[in-house]
């Protein structure tokens, strides 16, 4: 299988090692672009892209708590589904619409990506990697779904419904005709992997990865 296309060499600053994916798709904003963050959570992500790139952010989030907290830090954030609330937002409203470690989590991973980029001109999605090694032995050795640092949610508790793996959501992106612009795994340490590596040892040894899609 060809090598992954990577990202340009950039610097990472010093992040909590579970969200570095943050600092990775931080790098990859241009500054002053119009930004959507889906699933923006408490907001981190919009307050990092605006305060080093200076974007014109919106935030869509599902729960009245993470709504709240945005709010609390002066983002412009509004409660709304992924799944449900994408189909309202008009084509080429934003530069960059963004999809951290959220996209596991929707009913419906295919829809909502043709959504991101249609409301986007470039697509953001970062991702745990079900296809880790440390994920296939927990499963082969054990016979028990895994708890990790980037899947930290029992079994019974996750949200996340659609698991994937950096193969899976390559297959994805080739299925509904998207571009893979630039693409990068992380390893446990959160350090960016090889550029030139295949994606079979991205598949294997990626904790996460993060891919900058857009429209073929």
């Amino acid at each position: 299988m060809d090598a992954p296309l990577a990202t340009s060499e950039t610097v990472v600053t010093a992040a909590p090692a579970s969200r570095i994916d943050f600092e990775v798709i931080a790098s990859l904003v241009r500054p002053g672009s119009r930004v959507l963050d889906v699933g923006c959570g408490d907001g981190s992500l919009l307050q990092i892209l605006q305060t080093r790139r200076q974007v014109d952010g919106r935030g869509i989030e599902l729960s009245q708590a993470g709504v709240n907290e945005c709010v609390a830090k002066g983002l412009s954030v509004i409660q709304g589904d992924a799944d449900r609330d994408l189909v309202h937002y008009p084509d080429d409203a934003f530069d960059y619409v963004i999809l951290s470690q959220t996209i596991q989590a929707t009913r419906n991973p295919k829809l909502v990506l043709q959504d991101l980029l249609r409301i986007g001109r470039r697509a953001i999605v970062s991702f745990p990697n079900f296809g880790h090694w440390s994920i296939r032995l927990s499963l082969g050795l054990y016979g028990r779904m895994p708890v990790t640092r980037n899947l930290s949610q029992s079994w019974y508790e996750t949200p996340n419904i659609h698991f994937c793996t950096i193969r899976d959501f390559d297959g994805l992106v080739k299925e509904i005709g998207a571009k893979v612009e630039t693409a990068t795994a992380l390893d446990a340490t959160g350090q960016q992997m090889g550029m030139r590596m295949p994606w079979a040892f991205w598949n294997l040894f990626g904790e996460q990865a993060v891919f900058v899609l857009s429209r073929s």
